[in-house]
């Protein structure tokens, strides 16, 4: 009875079979490096037009990319779409998870908060109001749901790492969930959005100095980065 080389432990039957591995990685190497590169194209669109105002023509005339292209490797809008904000707020989150490993002190954490979030209002007004679009999107297309809800889910957790080390360098206890730490950072930003979008250039230095102060809030025992004076004393009687 025979035996196949593959049965036997054939060398060249391994090779072959490594090679086609080796192939078949690369071919999905190049298809996802190709994704990112359409998604860095369609996001200045995106971002300047909105997602109601923008279609794939518009995307692929302000881009290097045919429209054929982007239909071969996005099925539609809401897939492209997605896959952009997905990808743009992943790498957010790199950036302050890296301030979370770095700080040593309560202060220097929440200093480092403050200047990133008001650094990004600054040069990512388009990115952050092109995610409220597609959050508010979600609330009226199912099909965008899903994925707003994992962007969403990912941004609580790196809020809530945020505080949990916040709170262990400062010696507290956190006083508030996850999901209202998350609401309280997600509304004051938003908040400092929609000013600066309206033309309040003072927005980002406004929104540095809240977060100083939102994040002893936090925490139990409600400590404050800027006390409240003591009452004055009421004015005595001048002698007769």
């Amino acid at each position: 009875m025979r035996t196949s080389r593959a049965s036997r432990g054939d060398p060249l039957t391994e090779v072959t079979d490594r090679n086609r591995e080796r192939v078949a990685r690369r071919q999905v190497d190049k298809f996802a490096e190709r994704r990112d590169q359409l998604a860095a194209a369609a996001l200045r669109t995106l971002a300047e037009q909105g997602y109601a105002r923008t279609s794939l023509r518009d995307i692929a005339q302000n881009s290097e990319f045919s429209h054929g292209v982007l239909h071969y490797y996005f099925t539609d809008k809401v897939e492209l779409i997605t896959y952009c904000v997905r990808t743009y707020k992943a790498e957010c989150v790199t950036r302050y998870d890296a301030i979370v490993a770095t700080s040593s002190t309560a202060g220097e954490l929440r200093e480092g908060l403050g200047v990133a979030m008001a650094a990004t209002l600054r040069e990512d007004a388009a990115m952050h109001r092109l995610w409220y679009d597609l959050r508010n999107q979600s609330l009226f297309e199912e099909a965008f749901r899903a994925d707003a809800h994992a962007i969403d889910q990912s941004l609580e957790r790196m809020i809530w790492r945020i505080a949990t080390r916040f709170a262990e360098l400062s010696g507290a206890e956190i006083a508030v969930t996850p999901a209202i730490a998350y609401a309280i950072m997600d509304g004051v930003f938003q908040h400092a959005l929609v000013a600066y979008l309206s033309g309040d250039e003072a927005a980002p230095d406004r929104l540095e100095i809240t977060v100083g102060q939102l994040m002893p809030s936090l925490l139990s025992g409600g400590i404050t980065t800027n006390p409240p004076a003591p009452p004055e004393s009421p004015p005595q009687a001048q002698p007769k």
